[in-house]
């Protein structure tokens, strides 16, 4: 499942690719065409409304799915498809109504257009780091080290690798063969709760993720690797490959690669402005 954030005039309204669409934030959608102060109670008076008018079709299509809540912990929210929120827009008075149906619109039609050229997916994600504030040398790396991480994740995917926990322990068994820390440990040190370790990992950390990702991946093709069991062996020996090649950079420069460093620094800096 794909979280990310879209804009529309200038408000931001949560999305998440699931089952082959879009799926947006009611809470969002309605706050955007309602203009209200509270979304949140908005929707509940809506919902309660619709189903005693008889329209439950736009209550019962939606979905809950987990966002990102105000307090950076993935919660249950009220989701709609495309066609969810084009019946949501029939239920509320707005002015911003036809220009929320054509964003809508141009919002679907630029996923298609991504599937079908994952460039144009590789862009707009760059575009997304640098309105953070990222410096595009490290947007560069981080988007790299994606598709190495996609790359993986697909061989796991045909060597008979279960997705969620399996997917957690392997890529634990590399991190701590690479840095001699699991992710949970690696969060820790950069004093991190929920949000992604790898989007305030610095350069050199970026580098010997990839290089531990990449080499559990060939590995694992070289010695045909199926099965939990067996991959879990080449996520080891592949994560040793890059942790030998940390702790030769450590001895010759006398330099932890692994820093409290993060990014969060940058959130802060963009809301100063």
């Amino acid at each position: 499942m794909e979280n990310t954030i879209a804009v529309f005039e200038g408000k931001s309204i949560r999305k998440t690719w699931h089952k082959g669409e879009w799926w947006f934030s009611v809470v969002d959608v309605v706050g955007i065409l309602s203009e209200s102060d509270d979304a949140r109670n908005y929707w509940k008076v809506l919902k309660h409304r619709l189903l005693q008018e008889g329209s439950v079709e736009t209550v019962t299509n939606c979905n809950r799915l987990k966002m990102v809540a105000n307090d950076s912990k993935m919660r249950l929210t009220d989701c709609i498809n495309t066609e969810g929120a084009f019946r949501l827009i029939q239920s509320i008075p707005s002015k911003k109504a036809e220009p929320f149906k054509l964003w809508l619109a141009k919002v679907g039609y630029e996923r298609v257009k991504e599937i079908e050229n994952p460039e144009l997916a590789q862009k707009r994600m760059k575009e997304l780091y640098k309105a953070k504030g990222y410096p595009n040398d490290w947007i560069e790396r981080r988007v790299r080290g994606i598709a190495i991480r996609d790359e993986l994740t697909d061989e796991w995917d045909k060597r008979g690798v279960e997705r969620k926990k399996e997917f957690a322990i392997l890529t634990s068994e590399i991190s701590k063969a690479t840095f001699d820390l699991s992710p949970r440990e690696h969060k820790e040190i950069k004093n991190l709760q929920h949000e992604n370790l790898r989007d305030h990992m610095d350069d050199l950390e970026l580098i010997f993720t990839m290089l531990g990702e990449a080499s559990t991946t060939k590995i694992a093709r070289k010695n045909d690797a199926q099965g939990f069991s067996e991959n879990r062996d080449a996520a080891r020996k592949g994560g040793a490959v890059a942790g030998v090649a940390r702790k030769q950079l450590e001895a010759e420069t006398g330099e932890k690669v692994v820093s409290g460093k993060n990014y969060l620094h940058l959130k802060r800096s963009r809301l100063l402005k």
